[in-house]
């Protein structure tokens, strides 16, 4: 992932509580581990604050116990013991510049830069949980079937809500949450190949999401 977007701007845009501490920004390589600021809604409030990418499961007595878990299938995720009561209960909005996905071609890993074609924050579905004695809170976000834009790249997109369902997928407009795990209609996103740079997890700044020629 990466996120320029101020904090400020994305608390008043949601209207949100922000946390007294929030991750640095811009960061043009959020790698999994990294905390990442998202909102939820708690006590009848918004809150915009930081959490960890990568869901802890109740059941890990630490943080390596088992895979890093960065996605949840939305096709599963009510059934896995992992996520079903956190879909029903803390679901988080995950407000962001855009994603990298990666294409296989001759044996390379080659990056692209998804993000929203009109240039609006995109803001990706998400589950969240408290985990262990300390209460660390930790996220993944929801990916379905990949669209038309998506296939050639990846067979699965991260779900994307829309300003005027962030309501109902926070859980404050009652129930319906699940009518939207859908990909994102086709004209919502666009991607451009980037630098094969962003390939390692120390790499950062804004030449990771120029484009670049195919070489």
């Amino acid at each position: 992932m990466a996120n320029t977007l101020p904090h400020d701007a994305v608390a008043n845009l949601f209207g949100a509580v922000p946390a007294n501490t929030l991750p640095p920004l811009p960061d043009y390589n959020i790698c999994p581990t990294q905390d990442v600021a998202v909102i939820t809604w708690e006590n009848g409030k918004r809150r915009y604050r930081p959490m960890r990418w990568g869901f802890l499961p109740v059941w890990y007595k630490a943080m390596n116990d088992g895979p890093l878990i960065i996605n949840a299938r939305s096709e599963t995720v009510a059934e896995k013991p992992a996520f079903r009561g956190a879909i029903r209960e803390t679901r988080c909005l995950v407000p962001v510049t855009g994603f990298y996905e990666w294409h296989r071609a001759g044996g390379k890993k080659v990056p692209h830069f998804f993000h929203r074609a009109d240039g609006e924050p995109l803001v990706m579905a998400g589950v969240w949980r408290d985990w262990g004695e300390d209460g660390l809170s930790s996220f993944a976000v929801l990916t379905t079937e990949a669209n038309a834009l998506m296939a050639p790249i990846h067979n699965r997109i991260p779900v994307v809500i829309e300003s005027e369902d962030w309501g109902m997928w926070l859980g404050e407009e009652g129930k319906g949450a699940a009518t939207l795990m859908h990909a994102p209609a086709e004209e919502v996103l666009t991607y451009h190949r980037v630098s094969q740079a962003v390939n390692s997890n120390r790499a950062e700044g804004p030449d990771l999401i120029e484009p670049v020629e195919a070489s």
